[in-house]
């Protein structure tokens, strides 16, 4: 009977052993995060059917797809929804409520990733002075760094932010010059810039998918949108309706200043990023050993596109479906690296989606003077209490008020803040207004209330935040469309994450964004980030 036991131990022992032995194998050697930002969450069905089988289906049929994940915060901006995808924390916990804030002690305005310790790498044009350490959460790339040092770790984007925070500490870090397009870095990441990067800038691979006339990629009548602003040659063989969003006559030509704003307001843009993405897997070996590797991706051009042009436009989903084929080509090539496909899983999502533009030029636009509003509550807070620089400024919503002068005229912060919340309730377009004491004190378990205190962080938030109402964005030049409400519009966002042997399936479940970094950590394993606040998806 003993030696029965003894048996069953064995084989049990054995059992397990192989057990781990196989989840160890499914362990992916490369994780790819692809972030589109400004993409919509019905998006990918929306455009399916001008898409290849290779890019966009290939994730949405053979992966794991969320069509009901989400932001549970008003802050719903690229940095701060990168904050979240890289930490898996509420921007209430890794501090990022914006690209910069107000120090109330010196009544200046802090950049997020601004850093004058640092400079720019050889053979750059001067857009290195960048670091990450205004980050104070520790991210997916920190994690991987410090669990293993061979694993190789990078992180790419047209916009330094968007490459930055979604990196945070560790890796390697690029993102494209405004002078030049080239690819540079901060002497914070690296010292230099290594060498084949110095040959790929030289050889000036990023202006090979200039774009010096947008023409559609098919035929007018196949395009579901019918605003446009820039897209020539346009002709409707079924009288589909054309509306022009510039001259009520004639298309605009597309007319930029220089190649870096082809990169954001083009096509041109993702093409270049991914090819870059390539040539990084490939120098780097990335995914070809058993340490596991990490690339984050953050495609910014479909965000510029969408703001410049709106997410009903022709321009927005060419766009789509020129991205969709370089997506096909690149995961083509990330395929060929690996000796097997499930040491790869490829991640899709979106920082955030864009507000509604509007059907006709004629129409009057729904938009916030954010400049007015502050003369209008500094005035109200003069004819109080006197003359003075009593707002500091605004910041995505979050209006900083001038706490020295306060203090010297020995006001109450609170009370103030509690009128100001209450008088801006009258200007028109606001919706909400509470103030920075109320989110402080008060918990708010659910409605607006819960999203707007999810993204407040004390330190950095203003003292009262606005929420304007459906609809309603900060008047800015040449936009159309923006994100940083709380309406689902800007909230739900697609997930898919395809790769590592997972089942394809379509899961209706709601899902938080919080919880896409620990399900990472877990596929990886390796810890779940520090600061990181949701649970792990379940995964087949």
């Amino acid at each position: 009977m003993k030696n029965a036991y003894i048996h069953i131990i064995i084989l049990l022992s054995l059992l397990l052993f192989d057990f781990q032995a196989s989840m160890a194998a499914e362990q992916p050697r490369l994780l790819v995060n692809i972030v589109v930002s400004s993409m919509q969450a019905d998006d990918l069905e929306r455009y399916a059917d001008n898409m290849t089988n290779g890019g966009f289906k290939r994730l949405l049929n053979g992966g794991v797809y969320f069509s009901n994940a989400s932001y549970d915060y008003m802050q719903t901006t690229t940095p701060v929804s990168l904050a979240t995808i890289a930490t898996g924390a509420m921007p209430s916990t890794h501090g990022v409520v914006a690209d910069g804030w107000f120090d109330y002690v010196a009544n200046k305005r802090i950049s997020l990733i601004d850093d004058s310790k640092e400079q720019s790498v050889n053979y750059s044009g001067g857009t290195g002075t960048y670091s990450p350490r205004n980050l104070s959460a520790q991210t997916l790339s920190d994690v991987l760094a410090q669990n293993n040092e061979q694993s190789r770790i990078a992180s790419i984007a047209i916009d330094p932010l968007s490459a930055i925070v979604m990196a945070g500490h560790k890796g390697d870090v690029y993102w494209m010059e405004t002078l030049h397009t080239d690819w540079t870095t901060s002497t914070y990441y690296n010292k230099e810039l290594p060498a084949w990067v110095s040959e790929y800038n030289r050889s000036d691979k990023n202006m090979e998918h200039k774009i010096k006339r947008w023409s559609l990629l098919f035929p007018y009548d196949n395009y579901r949108n019918t605003q446009v602003s820039c897209i020539e040659g346009l002709q409707s063989k079924k009288n589909k309706r054309i509306d022009f969003m510039g001259d009520a006559n004639s298309n605009i030509k597309l007319t930029l200043s220089d190649d870096y704003d082809q990169m954001c307001y083009t096509p041109a843009g993702n093409s270049a990023v991914l090819a870059f993405a390539k040539q990084l897997i490939s120098t780097n070996g990335m995914g070809t050993d058993e340490n596991p590797d990490i690339l984050n991706i953050v495609l910014d051009t479909p965000r510029k596109i969408s703001e410049r042009f709106g997410p009903e436009s022709v321009e927005y989903e060419d766009m789509l479906y020129r991205l969709d084929r370089d997506l096909e080509t690149f995961l083509s090539f990330v395929m060929a690296q690996v000796s097997d496909q499930k040491h790869v899983v490829v991640t899709i999502t979106s920082d955030h989606g864009t507000s509604p533009s509007f059907n006709s030029p004629n129409l009057e636009q729904e938009r916030f003077n954010i400049r007015q509003a502050e003369v209008i509550i500094n005035a109200f807070i003069g004819a109080k209490h006197g003359n003075g620089e009593w707002v500091l400024g605004c910041i995505d919503r979050s209006i900083y008020l001038n706490h020295n002068l306060i203090d010297e005229k020995g006001l109450s912060l609170t009370d103030m803040q509690k009128d100001i919340a209450t008088f801006a309730m009258q200007l028109r377009g606001v919706s909400h207004a509470i103030a920075a004491d109320a989110l402080r004190s008060s918990f708010f378990g659910s409605g607006y209330g819960r999203k707007i205190q999810n993204g407040f962080y004390p330190r950095r938030s203003g003292d009262v935040i606005l929420n304007l109402m459906p609809g309603w964005i900060v008047e800015q030049e040449q936009t159309r469309s923006a994100s940083g409400s709380l309406y689902r519009y800007d909230t739900h966002v697609p997930l898919i994450i395809w790769g590592g042997g997972l089942n394809a399936q379509k899961r209706h479940d709601k899902v938080d964004m919080t919880a896409l970094a620990a399900t990472q950590a877990l596929m990886l394993g390796i810890s779940i980030p520090s600061a990181a606040e949701g649970d792990e998806l379940i995964l087949e």
